[in-house]
């Protein structure tokens, strides 16, 4: 299955915390919300897809020890455009996060994450991913890494440079946003 679109306008125009509570009643079913208002209803990830955010998860948070920023896994943010995203890892940096409400912070937070990561799995559209990750280039988000786990294929996401593409990297840098971040694909790839 891949992901479906839904219009609900003009018969119903969720707000924010509509779409929040939305998400929480419905929490075996993954949602963004579009610009445009249209809701994105995606499927759940499977074992070996779970098992490779979980390994790029410890990753990162192993790294985060020192608390530079905060790691997350499959949170909703709302993005300066309106649309609220939801990549497999993120990661910002702790002074965005304390200027936001304990109300922002409980509920889908309302900045882009300097940091992102997607796993293509055999269920994902690698376009749709696309163009999510240049929606949060164009959103401000400093690093962003597309991992197909099918080609072992990996795009970088910068602001304002052309999109690096690797073929079945051993590593990959979290350059100077995560300085001395060093991502072992090999528990991604296996």
């Amino acid at each position: 299955m891949t992901s479906l679109t839904l219009n609900l306008k003009p018969v119903i125009e969720l707000t924010d915390e509509q779409f929040f509570q939305l998400c929480q009643i419905n929490e075996l079913v993954r949602f963004e919300h579009n610009p445009d208002g249209t809701l994105l209803l995606m499927p759940l990830v499977g074992g070996l897809t779970s098992i490779r955010i979980a390994n790029l998860i410890y990753q990162l948070g192993m790294w985060n020890q020192d608390k530079t920023g905060i790691a997350f896994a499959a949170t909703g943010f709302i993005l300066p455009n309106g649309a609220v995203r939801a990549s497999n890892v993120s990661w910002l940096q702790r002074d965005k996060w304390n200027a936001l409400t304990k109300e922002q912070q409980e509920k889908f937070p309302p900045v882009c994450p300097d940091f992102v990561v997607d796993l293509r799995s055999n269920v994902d559209c690698w376009q749709r991913l696309q163009s999510k990750m240049n929606e949060y280039r164009d959103n401000s988000v400093q690093i962003g890494w597309l991992i197909d786990l099918e080609t072992q294929q990996v795009e970088i996401y910068r602001p304002n440079r052309e999109i690096e593409v690797l073929h079945s990297p051993a590593t990959l840098s979290g350059e100077n946003l995560l300085d001395g971040f060093i991502l072992n694909l090999e528990t991604i790839w296996y």
